[in-house]
């Protein structure tokens, strides 16, 4: 392991994991933990329109992730749990996965700590978290926290996904990333709280994860902790679009984890529980949907060629009004 001869005989370095939903303020958490004495990987994605102030994460792990996620069936974008499924990927297949991600940590920088952020990375966190300790790392995590109306408003703006898609993706992205994080050190920080006072929630990630934070920019941090960079602002009732209280039961617990107080994981794993039942479900009957509705015949059978079939098909049996079918087989 190359990583591992590298720094025999000195402290494990860290893979400092930035996890959750998109548009929660990850890119501007990964900024600020990279002026705090963390190291970025190279090759980075560069500022965007919708994000001009940089998305601060790895090309090379977007293009491993969404290869994996494709040849699975699922992307990005997709709202399912299908990826989670147990036998989404056999072992073989999974060890594969685990050898390509650990090239990625074979050309990390040698640093204390290398902060990385890539989404995706929360659906395929096993995965990741294999490689990363078979390449001689310890693991820490991050989890932002924004409204999920913020985000939604977010997506909206930047992609046109409906509510309702924005909604079933923050709650996956999001339960994914408490789910797991439980045998990692991890903190959670919200979005809003970081923009109001930064050094507190680094004071707080510095504590959680026992890692040191204080060889740090504060000059840069404060130039580029602009208030422009939360455009969605909302308050109040969270938005519900499936008729269940998930996302408010989610959007509650993480916010108390960000603030330090107690909070119920036990609330974290009912909702898990019942997101992956319902998605299950109306994932199949939306693929029976789709394969009836894509086949052959169903293409043929336009409704003019329906109509036509339908007449001829009664004309066939002297009668406009319904017929009894009779099996005239012997």
């Amino acid at each position: 392991m190359a990583h591992s001869a590298r720094n025999a005989g000195a402290a494990r370095p860290t893979a400092l994991f930035v996890m959750g939903s998109g548009r929660s303020g990850s890119s501007a958490l990964t900024r600020i933990l990279s002026q705090c004495g963390g190291s970025l990987p190279t090759a980075l994605v560069g500022a965007t329109k919708d994000n001009q102030r940089g998305h601060w994460e790895p090309r090379t792990a977007l293009y491993v992730n969404e290869a994996i996620l494709r040849r699975h069936g699922s992307a990005g974008y997709d709202p399912s749990l299908r990826i989670q499924a147990e036998d989404a990927l056999n072992p073989a297949e999974k060890a594969a996965c685990i050898a390509k991600v650990r090239q990625f940590f074979a050309k990390l920088p040698t640093a204390p700590f290398v902060v990385i952020k890539e989404l995706r990375i929360t659906c395929l966190a096993d995965i990741w978290f294999d490689a990363a300790r078979s390449a001689g790392y310890d693991i820490a995590t991050v989890i932002p926290v924004r409204h999920p109306g913020e985000v939604a408003a977010s997506i909206a703006a930047r992609d046109n996904l409906s509510p309702e898609h924005s909604s079933a993706l923050w709650l996956k992205y999001n339960l994914l990333a408490e789910r797991h994080t439980r045998e990692v050190p991890r903190a959670f920080v919200e979005y809003a709280n970081l923009l109001a006072d930064w050094r507190h929630e680094v004071t707080r990630i510095s504590a959680a994860l026992e890692i040191d934070l204080s060889v740090r920019d504060d000059t840069a941090i404060e130039e580029f902790l602009q208030p422009t960079l939360r455009r969605q602002r909302l308050a109040g009732p969270v938005p519900e679009p499936f008729g269940t209280d998930w996302i408010s039961a989610v959007y509650t617990a993480l916010c108390r984890a960000s603030r330090d107080e107690p909070w119920d994981q036990s609330e974290m794993n009912r909702v898990y529980e019942a997101y992956r039942a319902s998605e299950r479900g109306h994932w199949t009957a939306f693929e029976g949907f789709r394969r009836i509705h894509d086949s052959v015949p169903s293409r043929l059978l336009r409704p003019p060629v329906q109509k036509l079939f339908l007449e001829l098909f009664a004309l066939a049996h002297r009668r406009n009004e319904t017929w009894t079918y009779v099996d005239r087989r012997p």
